[in-house]
């Protein structure tokens, strides 16, 4: 079970973050995520080479998977998630922003963005937003290494239902979207992290700490509880930036969607949108 938080410009200050933990049966009633290690991956081409490593796991990875259906069909872009995948990770950067400028001086005021219908439930940025926090370029500099990698996602399959993908068969290799932020929240609705380090506060420490606490007892709405050693406890409270905070609930976030029926998708999943692994089904 592994936790990726991805960014779109990885260096040695700032890595694509992998925690490597195993999905194993608690003591209790509930399962545990026991988190053996963290990685740090400084280019893409360590993402691209880590990305081809052999199964079988299951990852979540922090960032978009697919971009809302009415900007896609608004746009004229390919309406199948393979081919759009590849034809917005062709795109250059400059191209897609001029688009999402149009689109957001086209709407009314508090109505600027186009929406999937996971973000909202989510409480995350929207896929289209290309500054603070620039997660379109995330989706343009990871998706495409994704699918080329060959990957399995469950979210954009069609149809879902049927054609489960079971984890630890064969060499599978399987990829939920995640964000830690909705997990987060559950526990503590405060700042937590900065990559700036004049941000990086005692009060944010003792955010994290609250956090930590809390997947470890359970109370984040996860069917699994965190495991850890003492070292990466102080190491997750210690990283002002929440990186390693972030992988290890992106992991942990998967790991509670191994556990759903069909990974906890809604019934009526939009491929070409996905969804984001952990967030409930709307009623």
């Amino acid at each position: 079970m592994l936790g990726v938080d991805f960014t779109s410009a990885p260096r040695p200050a700032k890595p694509i973050t992998v925690a490597e933990g195993r999905l194993e049966a608690g003591r209790g009633a509930r399962p545990i995520y026991r988190v053996d290690t963290v990685r740090e991956l400084v280019s893409l081409e360590a993402f691209g080479t880590f990305l081809g490593e052999p199964g079988p796991w299951v990852a979540g990875f922090d960032l978009p998977f697919g971009q809302p259906r009415s900007l896609v069909v608004h746009e004229g872009w390919p309406e199948s998630w393979p081919a759009l995948v590849a034809f917005y990770c062709r795109q250059p950067r400059a191209q897609l922003r001029d688009c999402f400028r149009r689109w957001c001086a086209n709407r009314p005021v508090g109505d600027k963005f186009a929406w999937r219908k996971a973000d909202k439930p989510a409480g995350s940025s929207p896929a289209m937003r290309w500054t603070n926090p620039p997660v379109a370029w995330m989706m343009h500099a990871g998706i495409g290494r994704m699918l080329a990698a060959g990957l399995n996602f469950p979210a954009h399959a069609h149809p879902v239902h049927g054609r489960r993908i079971r984890p630890g068969v064969g060499k599978v290799r399987i990829a939920l979207e995640a964000y830690p932020g909705f997990t987060a929240r559950h526990i503590c609705r405060l700042s937590y992290k900065s990559d700036t380090p004049s941000r990086q506060t005692a009060e944010r420490a003792t955010n994290r700490r609250r956090i930590v606490r809390g997947l470890i007892a359970g109370t984040a709405g996860l069917a699994v509880q965190l495991e850890l050693s003492d070292h990466w406890r102080r190491r997750l409270v210690a990283d002002g930036s929440g990186d390693l905070l972030d992988a290890v609930i992106c992991g942990l976030q998967a790991a509670h969607a191994v556990l759903l029926p069909d990974y906890g998708l809604p019934h009526d999943l939009d491929p070409l949108e996905g969804w984001i692994a952990s967030v409930p089904c709307p009623a």
